[in-house]
């Protein structure tokens, strides 16, 4: 967990005494602080979005995350907006912090098991901020398709990604299918380029927008 509030720390250490397959392995105040105390890297990276170091949040969250860590931000900020810009910057899940720790904890198990994890208020301008046009992507597709979509192999992207070759197919048959059924195909490693310029998947820049018609 990288959090400066204590208070926040403590009970949900206290909390956590009581369930046996959750545990809090490491606390830090900053991201540096984290990767350089921990025992071991954790299945899920707890990340308060304004910490007292006035560290920058996406830059935050696109740090661990190129370091393949799963990321869910716990937040007083209820920002539809800043939840969108969290999870193009690589995280895995925007809770605001007026829910209880059992809600906190549900999201935890969906961000270990790959999933996107949004509070429920946040979800429904999630999908109006993508227009039903741009996918949910999760942090490992998004990387196996930025490397192969630059140029790489599936070999070489698969290392990039830090997963296995065969992994890395299934990534992208996944990908492909999001993009279908958002009614943007996207079959050649030609179109997932043109769809990640589109989107601004490499930078996390606003997507370009759609030409409809002639």
């Amino acid at each position: 967990m990288i959090d400066d509030d204590r208070m926040l720390i403590d009970g949900l250490t206290a909390w956590l005494d009581g369930v046996p397959e959750v545990r809090l392995t490491a606390c830090a105040a900053t991201v540096a602080e984290l990767l350089r105390t921990e025992p071991a890297p954790a299945d899920v990276v707890l990340l308060d979005l304004l910490l007292a170091d006035g560290s920058d949040p996406v830059q935050n969250v696109r740090t661990l995350a190129r370091l393949h860590r799963r990321v869910l931000v716990v937040s007083v900020v209820t920002s539809g907006d800043m939840a969108v810009q969290m999870i193009d910057a690589g995280a895995c899940g925007y809770l605001t912090k007026d829910h209880d720790l059992a809600a906190l904890l549900a999201k935890v198990r969906e961000v270990a098991e790959e999933g996107v994890a949004l509070s429920p208020e946040l979800a429904l301008g999630w999908l109006a901020a993508r227009d039903g046009e741009r996918p949910v992507l999760s942090p490992q597709e998004r990387a196996v398709l930025l490397a192969y979509a630059s140029g790489m192999t599936l070999a070489a992207a698969a290392r990039s990604a830090g997963v296995q070759p065969g992994t890395a197919k299934n990534y992208l048959e996944r990908v492909k299918d999001k993009y279908r059924k958002a009614g943007r195909p996207a079959y050649t490693k030609l179109e997932l380029a043109t769809r990640v310029r589109e989107d601004g998947l490499a930078t996390g820049a606003p997507r370009t927008p759609l030409h409809r018609g002639p």
